[in-house]
């Protein structure tokens, strides 16, 4: 008894380890993910256009690295990461379309809401337990969020074909983050990563040409900043949220990305000298306070039952990873 205590002990020590260095990881992957939106505005290229560059380069150096470890590529990847690639890809279009019919403000808050759909997820379908605490820190993220965002308005088109489409690209990130939790089962979540990446630059492709952007090979600047995106955006974020989600519960990998927006304008005002009201000041540190709480209550672990020397009582703890 005494040794399966201390085996017990050892493998919550290191689930508690593995959990606290996920949830690192995810707020790692949404900084990186919030360099986007500053790289972007110096590429002289259209949205499909940079997704399909971005994500070829992104892929291949995947792909090299998996090599350079001695587990080569296989096809059976570009199988496995069908749906997650698809959502990827889905995403990234829907989202290029919207805005084209909607206002950015209506679109960004419209994809915030990602952290509702795919907390029911996680509940419904991997048994996640949110609780009322974290639902109701979260929400208060959320809030924060929709007035960063609304703060910043700076167009006013609306049509409600946009915010359709909006909700069709919310949805269809939301499935990418649920395809890489479950990823796990088939692949590696480097494998998840290089395969998605390839499935998006593939949809890109056909779509950039079907809505008439400039697809030819970008000029020498725009390669840099390229590369730069799919190292920022692509090996860090999301080849470390990838790696993050088996490690952490779905929801909260899914609530980080309410901090995509916060990182993004606290680098415009850095970078780009774009201004930041007291409004948005105030929502930021809301947003970034109310997931601390949350992330908090993730790192820190139940405190363990006391020891029962006459049972002899075999403990399974099923942990969202």
């Amino acid at each position: 008894m005494a040794t399966t205590s201390t085996d017990s002990a050892s493998a919550a020590a290191a689930e508690a380890k593995d959990l606290s260095r996920g949830l690192v990881g995810a707020g790692i992957a949404v900084c990186a993910w919030s360099t986007g939106t500053i790289l972007a505005k110096y590429i002289d290229m259209g949205s499909l256009a940079i997704g399909f560059y971005r994500f070829l380069f992104f892929g291949l150096m995947i792909v090299v690295w998996m090599y350079s470890q001695g587990t080569p590529f296989r096809l059976r990847v570009m199988r496995d990461a069908l749906w997650g690639g698809i959502a990827l890809g889905a995403d990234i279009a829907l989202f290029f379309s919207a805005v084209k019919l909607t206002s950015v403000v209506n679109a960004t808050i419209i994809g915030s809401m990602q952290p509702i759909v795919v907390g029911v997820i996680a509940a419904k379908f991997f048994g996640e337990t949110i609780g009322l605490r974290n639902v109701l820190w979260s929400l208060v993220a959320l809030g924060g969020t929709f007035v960063v965002v609304a703060s910043s308005a700076g167009d006013a088109t609306n049509d409600w074909r946009g915010d359709l489409l909006a909700l069709a690209a919310m949805l269809s990130w939301s499935a990418y983050f649920i395809t890489s939790k479950n990823s796990k089962k088939t692949m590696t979540p480097t494998e998840f990563t290089a395969g998605t990446a390839l499935w998006t630059m593939l949809i890109c492709a056909p779509l950039g040409l079907a809505f008439g952007q400039d697809m030819s090979w970008p000029s020498l600047s725009n390669w840099g900043l390229l590369i730069a995106m799919a190292v920022s955006s692509g090996l860090i974020g999301h080849a470390m949220m990838n790696w993050s989600l088996v490690r952490i519960p779905l929801w909260v990998g899914s609530t980080f990305t309410l901090l995509i927006p916060v990182f993004s304008a606290i680098m415009a005002w850095a970078f780009l000298g774009e201004a930041v009201s007291p409004v948005q000041a105030a929502a930021m540190a809301v947003v970034i306070g109310a997931l601390a709480i949350v992330v908090r209550s993730q790192a820190t672990p139940a405190p363990a039952a006391a020891p029962v020397a006459s049972a002899t009582i075999d403990e399974h703890r099923d942990t969202a990873h």
